[in-house]
């Protein structure tokens, strides 16, 4: 196993498992910057258990089974987490919605998921 793609999977998986549970569990450090987020574009925030948080923790759970040695499952979900972020990153955007969720979902949380799909296809 190539050790970019473990090292970049394994950091992948930590982040989105913890975003995904603080999430679920309205975690207060994390909310104090979310809710006026979810506010300002129209998310419920009783979406943060399903569909939010559940599908981080899905992504997340399905990443490691790729590492694991289920490639097909791991392929899957980098693409769902990929796509889950363009979708919040639009979601943003469509309200000019610039803060720092913003920010963490399209410039960290969005090309982490990228660059472990790209490792994970090309080894």
């Amino acid at each position: 196993m190539n050790t970019a793609y473990l090292v970049v999977g394994l950091v992948t998986v930590a982040v989105n498992a913890f975003s995904g549970i603080a999430a679920m569990t309205r975690f207060e450090p994390i909310m104090r910057t979310l809710r006026p987020a979810l506010q300002k574009t129209g998310v419920l925030e009783s979406w943060l258990v399903f569909p939010i948080g559940f599908l981080k923790v899905a992504g997340a759970l399905g990443l490691l089974l790729g590492l694991l040695g289920v490639p097909l499952v791991g392929t899957a979900a980098a693409i769902g987490l990929i796509l889950y972020f363009v979708c919040a990153a639009y979601t943003h955007l469509r309200v000019s919605d610039y803060s720092s969720q913003f920010f963490l979902g399209s410039c960290f949380f969005l090309p982490l998921a990228i660059a472990t799909l790209i490792l994970g296809l090309a080894r």
